[in-house]
């Protein structure tokens, strides 16, 4: 398995990766794709299997407490104290090769090299426990009445989770 940087002309196969891990509701389109990877393109990864990309990650460096709403577009954050990893997805074909944890610790070694002690996510479509095996906390559920909009943006249960990066 080899992790790279993500390039715009990996945005097709971002695409498939996302159309085959993904319910038909969480599908965010290739225009924001594309102006996520621009405005944060040293925080997205991809992973290629030999067959080629099989997995991929999107964050970009945030500020804990604020929360990216399905489809919104992002861009590193002035003052930024964590790294927000928003977009985290497997093609079947890798499922179960750890490919996705793979893509989390490069994505916790990059954040402590470019001094971000803290990462933050929302965990959507029954991801909470791997989340929380990789020592995520949900600071906030959607669930809850005075949830912020933004989290409320997900369909389904929705967490915002945050952790300290040893």
């Amino acid at each position: 398995m080899r992790l790279r940087g993500m390039t715009q002309g990996d945005i097709p196969a971002v695409l498939a990766i996302q159309a085959a891990a993904y319910g038909q509701a969480y599908l965010e389109p290739e225009a924001v794709l594309r102006a996520r990877l621009a405005g944060a393109p040293g925080t997205a990864w991809l992973a290629d299997d030999g067959a080629g990309p099989c997995a991929y990650l999107v964050g970009y460096r945030s500020r804990l407490g604020r929360v990216t709403p399905l489809g919104g577009v992002f861009a590193d954050l002035a003052g930024a104290d964590c790294l927000y990893l928003h977009d985290l997805a497997v093609a079947p074909r890798a499922g179960g090769a750890g490919v996705a944890g793979s893509l989390v610790e490069h994505a916790h070694a990059h954040a402590l090299a470019v001094g971000l002690g803290r990462s933050a996510l929302v965990s959507v479509q029954g991801s909470l426990g791997f989340w929380q095996r990789r020592g995520y906390r949900v600071v906030l559920s959607s669930t809850e009445p005075a949830a912020p909009a933004n989290l409320l943006s997900y369909p389904g249960p929705a967490y915002y989770m945050q952790r300290d990066l040893p």
